[in-house]
């Protein structure tokens, strides 16, 4: 019988290197604003796109929508985000982030810009190249099915 060697298998890899990190960069948000990855994943992409529903939502930061339906409600406890029913389909909400949930945000780019520009200088100009067109093009393939 054939074995996998789960060390060796890309996805395995790209998954651990994924989850290291993403645990890491959680350390910052988590103690900044006491975040779960959830709910900073649903802060991040309010902040970077403005509104949105929680499908889209869920589907640019690939969450479950139980995770994304968490994530809202705690960030609307703290006042961080506003739902508005959509005006053509009462089962969708728009959301937004309030001021506080902006601020918030505003206070975290720079910090997660800080923590990918240290991660990235660990790498030779050479192995960013790599890596960056390295992903590209697995997205690209991955995408195409």
């Amino acid at each position: 019988m054939e074995i996998l060697e789960l060390e060796s298998f890309l996805p395995y890899r790209l998954y651990r290197l994924a989850d290291a990190v993403s645990r890491e960069f959680s350390r910052i948000y988590k103690e900044r604003h006491g975040l779960t990855r959830p709910e900073w994943r649903t802060l991040s992409g309010l902040g970077q796109r403005g509104t949105m529903t929680a499908t889209e939502l869920g589907e640019q930061s690939a969450m479950h929508k139980t995770k994304v339906s968490r994530a809202v409600a705690e960030l609307e406890r703290r006042r961080w985000l506003t739902r508005t029913p959509d005006e053509n389909d009462r089962r969708v909400e728009h959301l937004t982030l309030t001021k506080l949930g902006s601020a918030a945000y505003g206070e975290m780019v720079p910090l997660a810009k800080a923590f990918e520009r240290e991660l990235l200088e660990k790498l030779t100009a050479g192995e960013r190249a790599a890596i960056a067109e390295g992903l590209a093009a697995l997205e690209n393939a991955v995408s195409k099915g």
